[in-house]
């Protein structure tokens, strides 16, 4: 793709979010809103169809005779979705699960055509999933695997990280390549093919289902209503204060469900390209204070990042924001280096979902850091032990997944 038609596209996208999310007023705002709610009349339609025949066995899942858990979401963006991925599997394997998480690898680089066209022809069975960790080494990138696949794999040795569309077709793979025990799907919500014992909820505190409109013209996936389909629910970046109206929501659709709220907290800052043990490859948060700093990120919410800098004492003299999942090109990295110093800056600093998508070979003048984040049990932490320990004891009696759809 022409780097152009590539500018044009970014353009139209950024146009779309501002039309969702209400920044343009204009006529021409009010013309497209009105056509992306009538895809969104039509892609509500598809959604509910599609439920419907799952729920009435016209089309079935597969079972993998394996415990399969799902963490997902009801909208599109960043709901902090990873790092409670990593936590899960970190606690199930430290319990002695033999885990794979499986994803679909979004915006990672696939075969081109012609060499799914050779293996289709040379061979009788379908192409295996891409391995991004066999439990002991990292095996693609960034750019091949997707950025959260390749994070998992690189901040969860013993964890078999596997990316394929077919997550059916993966966790057989997993099974019987790497005898795993426990599946997670990543980002498996909507997909239904593979019915999880336990289906983890992630819920946006600061944004929980944007405009109430499915997409294109909101951020939902699915109506607010399958909230009932949530053996947990976790109320993710939360400032720790109580949001009644949210919960009651919540509890309408699904009454009884265990609410789990959890903060995204920093913990360190990594510089870009240098060991965590080497002299200056990490340093504390408290470094940040005081100090002049470039802030970019192609993330969903760039907001929050932001606001984790400044609230550890960064003074940030400019903040640059890209798409999410933007990769960036040597172009980008020149000109975003060439700020830093028209600003006077002294770092850059980006989120680790973007650092992996920068080329290592880039020479920075001033230092690059990414900015690392773990998840944090505000409240609700009895009911995760809880949950993981019915995963790791299956013989305990688990809540029922539910899939009935009103």
């Amino acid at each position: 793709m022409s780097s152009w038609l590539q500018k044009k596209i970014n353009t139209l996208e950024l146009y779309t979010i501002d039309v969702i999310l209400g920044r343009r007023e204009d006529a021409g705002a009010t013309v497209y809103g009105a056509f992306l709610q009538a895809l969104s009349w039509l892609f509500s339609s598809i959604v509910q169809t599609r439920f419907w025949l799952y729920r009435h066995r016209i089309l079935h899942d597969q079972p993998l005779g394996c415990l399969v858990v799902v963490v997902g979401n009801l909208t599109v963006g960043g709901t902090g979705k990873t790092p409670v991925v990593e936590k899960f599997a970190r606690a199930l394997q430290e319990r002695g699960r033999k885990v794979a998480i499986l994803s679909r690898g979004y915006k990672s680089k696939t075969p081109p055509p012609w060499k799914k066209g050779w293996f289709a022809l040379s061979h009788t069975a379908e192409p295996p999933p891409r391995i991004v960790s066999d439990g002991e080494r990292v095996l693609l990138d960034s750019e091949q695997a997707g950025d959260e696949p390749y994070m998992l794999a690189r901040n969860l040795p013993g964890v078999i990280v596997l990316v394929d569309k077919n997550r059916v077709k993966a966790g057989a793979y997993a099974i019987k390549k790497f005898g795993c025990d426990t599946l997670v799907l990543d980002d498996g919500f909507q997909y239904l093919p593979l019915k999880g014992r336990l289906n983890l909820l992630l819920v946006d505190k600061t944004n929980p289902f944007g405009n109430g409109h499915l997409l294109p013209r909101g951020i939902l996936r699915e109506p607010i209503k399958h909230l009932r389909r949530a053996s947990y629910v976790f109320l993710t970046k939360s400032n720790g204060q109580r949001d009644a109206e949210l919960e009651a929501v919540i509890q309408r659709y699904n009454p009884g469900v265990d609410v789990i709220e959890c903060a995204h907290r920093p913990q360190y800052l990594q510089r870009f390209g240098v060991a965590p043990d080497a002299p200056g490859g990490r340093e504390p948060l408290t470094w940040l204070k005081g100090r002049r700093v470039l802030a970019f990120s192609g993330i969903a919410t760039p907001e929050s990042f932001e606001k984790f800098l400044r609230d550890l004492g960064a003074l940030i003299m400019t903040r640059e924001r890209y798409l999410d999942h933007y990769r960036y090109t040597e172009e980008d990295l020149t000109e975003l280096s060439q700020l830093a110093t028209r600003e006077g800056a002294e770092c850059l600093v980006t989120t680790e979902k973007d650092a992996v998508r920068i080329a290592e070979t880039h020479s920075w003048p001033i230092p690059l850091y990414y900015l690392r984040l773990e998840i944090d049990i505000i409240r609700g932490a009895a009911n995760f032990d809880e949950a993981v320990g019915r995963i790791c004891f299956p013989q305990t009696e688990s809540r029922a997944t539910r899939d009935d759809e009103a």
